[in-house]
């Protein structure tokens, strides 16, 4: 048994710190730094209590409610960051991969903690898998919602299709890990083969709205 608020606590505050001496995008990055770990805590209650309550075992919990909740309420905070501040769409981006990182670490971390270190393919499958993919789904998310923000007889149906595709790569990645053999292997490197391919409509991207 870990207690995940405790690691929280522990790698938020330093955290929290250094957001009184940085900076313009350091600051904004690091403040979406700490609402992914935050919202981790959120998710991980949230989708243990609905997959008890549901009678399903860690697996199902993982496949069919984890990326509804988890994406969702990473979304949530860009939804609002979008809607009050109207940024400019590199900060759009920074706010999402700041998220996603957050959401990736501090899950990482408390995953290590309880399974433990000893295996180096482990923590790289955790780096390379899940931290890429949590990134990645949150990229492709502000990608989406930065696209249609502009188109207004769009712009709701749009951003609801934005947020089923990260639930939906979400729920793949998580389904083809699920089993060993073929499909684990491939789950495993379909986030990094996936950053590879947005980043070069990433470096395209208009800064500017």
């Amino acid at each position: 048994m870990i207690y995940a608020e405790n690691i929280l606590i522990c790698i938020a505050v330093p955290l929290f710190i250094s957001l009184i001496f940085v900076k313009g995008n350091a600051r904004h990055f690091v403040a979406s730094f700490l609402v992914g770990m935050g919202v981790c805590l959120i998710a991980a209650y949230i989708s243990g209590f609905t997959g008890l309550v549901n009678g399903l075992n860690e697996n199902d919990t993982a496949i069919f409610i984890s990326p509804v909740i988890e994406e969702t309420l990473k979304f949530l905070p860009l939804l609002y960051i979008l809607v009050l501040f109207a940024p400019e769409n590199d900060d759009l981006l920074l706010c999402s991969l700041g998220i996603g990182a957050g959401f990736a670490t501090f899950e990482n971390c408390c995953h290590i903690l309880s399974a433990g270190a000893e295996s180096l393919t482990y923590i790289l499958i955790r780096g390379l898998g899940v931290g890429v993919m949590h990134i990645v789904s949150m990229l492709m998310l502000a990608m989406g919602m930065a696209v249609i923000r502009h188109i207004r007889a769009f712009s709701v149906s749009g951003i609801i299709g934005a947020l089923a595709l990260s639930m939906m790569f979400h729920a793949l990645y998580n389904l083809l890990v699920s089993e060993p053999g073929i499909s684990s292997y491939i789950g495993y490197v379909l986030p990094l083969v996936t950053a590879v391919l947005l980043y070069i409509p990433y470096r395209k991207f208009p800064s500017k709205n």
